[in-house]
């Protein structure tokens, strides 16, 4: 400040207040940085006057004038970096406040999932003794109240494990057991895991081998476990979904570069408005088609096919029900040609 008086007009030392305003900025914040920038100004224009005694010309007016701008502007430029700055740390908290939210959610859902497969696991096993008459002897009339507890508990096993690998998927990846595949074979499998259901809700279950019209093998590259569930979820979800009496049709057919695997139920259809959310998770349309299930199995097969390199995808038949299909790649040399 000193120098800036004892010192000629046309001598301009305004511009090291830049180094105050800048200390400000950081110390005393947005009032405090306004202060020193008028306090800055202000010298910077007194020192026209005083001491006084010297002819001020234009240039000197022009030099002190251009001194203050790039006061003012400093102070500007110094409070929107600080605002920026607050803002991209309150963001970068608020990330990390919700990236540890979502952690603690699912290591809570993989806990309580994981903690709740022993009890669930213990009764099934105590219900099959007793359905046994291990226990003692059991009248005829409890069989069938034994038979359908075990398979509401079986349901709600089969739920848990899902919902973890759900998570599990989600934070670490899905891992595979890739091997040659076919798909063929493993829909039948998967058909005839599901006789007791399809039987109880007088749904058909039949296959149709496309345009050759005798059975031929699908061979693609994948995680015959994994795929399995993708076919168990799919054809569940057509039983679900179709009247009595009515049939599901899985039919299987190859085109260029890929095996497709169709699942046909005759139920209500899909409204056009579900159509962006029926492989999201937890997703429940209002529907009489979505009146079931847990939201869980449709997500669950978009992250396998997803794994596998496939598509996966609905459609509403006409004039009634729905088809969903998943296509993966071709397996270029099957077992059967390379043997």
């Amino acid at each position: 400040m000193s120098m800036e008086f004892v010192t000629p007009a046309d001598y301009v030392f305004g511009y090291l207040y830049t180094g105050p305003i800048l200390l400000a900025n950081f110390w005393l914040g947005r009032v405090g940085t306004l202060l020193t920038t008028v306090m800055a100004v202000s010298l910077t224009i007194l020192n026209l006057v005083v001491p006084g005694g010297e002819i001020i010309t234009t240039a000197i007016v022009a030099d002190r004038a251009i001194a203050s701008i790039a006061l003012i502007v400093t102070g500007i430029l110094s409070d929107r970096l600080r605002r920026s700055q607050e803002a991209i740390a309150l963001t970068r908290a608020k990330l990390e406040s919700q990236a540890e939210l979502v952690r603690l959610r699912e290591d809570f859902a993989s806990t309580l999932t994981h903690d709740l497969k022993t009890p669930l696991l213990g009764a099934i096993e105590t219900l099959k003794a007793l359905q046994q008459e291990k226990f003692g002897v059991i009248l005829p009339a409890q069989q069938p109240l034994l038979t359908t507890i075990i398979r509401s508990h079986k349901t709600s096993l089969q739920l848990l494990e899902t919902l973890l690998d759900i998570y599990r998927n989600d934070t670490e990846g899905l891992h595979l057991d890739l091997m040659p595949v076919d798909l063929t074979s493993l829909a039948e499998e998967a058909a005839t895991t599901l006789t007791e259901l399809a039987a109880n809700r007088r749904v058909h279950i039949s296959f149709n081998y496309g345009d050759v019209g005798w059975r031929q093998s699908l061979w693609v590259q994948g995680d015959p476990l994994q795929l399995h569930r993708v076919l168990q979820n799919l054809l569940v979800n057509a039983i679900n979904h179709s009247r009595r009496g009515d049939h599901v049709e899985v039919a299987l057919e190859t085109q260029a570069s890929y095996q497709v695997v169709k699942i046909l139920d005759t139920g209500a259809g899909i409204q056009p408005e579900q159509f962006p959310h029926l492989f999201a998770r937890f997703y429940q349309g209002h529907s009489e088609r979505q009146a079931k299930g847990s939201g869980l199995g449709l997500y669950l097969s978009r992250q396998i096919i997803a794994a596998h390199n496939g598509i996966i995808w609905a459609e509403n038949r006409v004039p009634y029900g729905a088809m969903f299909a998943f296509k993966l790649p071709i397996l270029p040399f099957p077992p059967s040609l390379t043997a």
